[in-house]
């Protein structure tokens, strides 16, 4: 597994900032999105509490609310612009609740969530198992995830044009594989994970057009160990230069790799100790294997 760090700060600042305009770049949001709610369709029953985590502007929650007129529908998000921003779709017709809070860390009770609903905010909350772990143990019995992910090949063009231009740090977010996801998603406790991957290219007439939607989208360098003060205007030149080289038909791109997962909430959670900790750990004697 990669051992990059990321900074959350730095996460909450960048979406924090993006919130206002987001909008106006999120066709990629919208096109994983509609991906991501095609899964549901795998859940049949009839939620109580629905929850969004790493909500964004609120689109995905209103669909959901939609879907499920009858459940409760929480936006969850760890900007809280993000969610002042999400107002314009809890409409009264549409209502659903905004809560400012971290994935990692959810305000909510073990066992309580029906379905729970993250489009690409994985990759932005750290180490996976961690996060895997808090979904495990707000999921019912039964109950069902959908999450996706960015993968290691994204950007992978602006980081080849990064590297041609300062080798020494990174200048683009490092993310997870597929297989990293899914053993992290076994090792918390969730049920029967599913994973898919796909990549995504946009097309722009420059690179600094890609540079403006990642800005705009909140998409900045995460890495705790990226250079905190200016990049500088030669090597900068150089990045854009080495990106040029890869135009083709007039317009150059920017791949996306998407990881799509869908699992269960286990039938009795497990509480874990982390490692540091103290405490006792409970579980159904049910689950002790017979010999």
């Amino acid at each position: 597994m990669n051992t990059f760090e990321l900074d959350p700060l730095q996460v909450r600042h960048a979406f924090g900032r993006a919130a206002r305009g987001y909008e106006r770049h999120d066709a990629l949001q919208r096109e994983v999105q509609a991906r991501l709610l095609e899964r549901l369709d795998y859940y049949e029953g009839s939620p109580e509490l629905v929850v969004d985590v790493g909500s964004g502007t609120g689109r995905g929650t209103a669909a959901l609310r939609k879907r499920w007129r009858k459940a409760r529908v929480i936006a969850m998000d760890i900007a809280l612009p993000m969610l002042r921003a999400a107002r314009r779709h809890a409409g009264l017709l549409n209502p659903f609740a905004r809560v400012c809070a971290d994935a990692r860390a959810l305000p909510l009770p073990d066992q309580s969530v029906d379905v729970l609903h993250a489009n690409l905010c994985v990759q932005w909350c750290g180490p996976p198992q961690p996060l895997f772990e808090e979904f495990a143990r707000v999921l019912k019995p039964g109950g069902f995830l959908a999450a996706s992910s960015l993968g290691p090949d994204t950007l992978k063009e602006l980081r080849a044009a990064w590297a041609e231009a300062d080798d020494a740090h990174p200048h683009v977010s490092a993310f997870l594989d597929i297989h990293d996801l899914g053993d992290a998603a076994f090792a918390a406790g969730l049920r029967e994970p599913v994973l898919d991957v796909d990549r995504i290219v946009t097309r722009y007439n420059a690179p600094r057009d890609l540079l403006h939607e990642l800005k705009g989208l909140g998409v900045t360098n995460a890495d705790a160990q990226r250079v905190k003060g200016l990049t500088g205007k030669a090597r900068f030149a150089r990045m854009l230069r080495s990106y040029e080289q890869t135009r083709r038909d007039g317009k150059i791109s920017a791949t996306w790799e998407v990881v799509e997962l869908h699992a269960w909430g286990a039938a009795a959670f497990i509480p874990r100790r982390r490692p540091g900790t103290r405490g006792r750990a409970a579980f159904p004697p049910e689950l002790l294997r017979k010999p």
